[in-house]
């Protein structure tokens, strides 16, 4: 039973990050959340809070219609842990900083101008593509962390 449960509780997760990071993010969100200072951190804060409700939204109905057992406790901290990463992935520089530890800065650069490697037009000029490194890293983190939310709010 918690194995089904885990996977229901990752499964609303997952689609509500989807739902909550593309269509609940405000464009002045995603342009301003990286900025420095309080203006990005703000413009941040507002993105994860709207993204946590969508994801809180998400689970009632998943654990009404489910008959799934969820504690108090377990959303909070399994919630709380994803916002908290989320946010600080977000805020841009310090997934950038990860990512360059990593080994993996010329891959978060990937399909924009600044990498070796970036496309470019007939003309010559750098041409737009449809996702980049810092999008797939920045997913993928996000990806973990609900995993490890959905075990929290799962077990506790």
């Amino acid at each position: 039973m918690m194995a089904a449960t885990f996977a229901a509780v990752f499964i609303a997760l997952y689609i509500a990050h989807s739902v909550g990071d593309h269509w609940v993010q405000s464009s002045c969100q995603a342009a301003a959340k990286g900025l420095p200072g309080w203006p990005g951190r703000l413009a941040c804060g507002r993105h994860v809070l709207g993204l946590t409700a969508t994801k809180a939204a998400a689970l009632l109905p998943v654990a009404l219609t489910l008959g799934l057992s969820l504690s108090a406790l377990g959303l909070a901290l399994g919630l709380g842990l994803d916002a908290t990463t989320h946010y600080w992935a977000d805020r841009r520089t310090t997934l950038a900083r990860l990512a360059e530890i990593c080994g993996k800065a010329e891959f978060y650069s990937l399909g924009t101008p600044a990498h070796p490697a970036h496309p470019v037009t007939a003309e010559g000029t750098p041409a737009a593509t449809l996702g980049t490194g810092a999008y797939a890293l920045d997913q993928s983190w996000h990806i973990l962390w609900l995993g490890i939310a959905a075990l929290i709010i799962t077990t506790l």
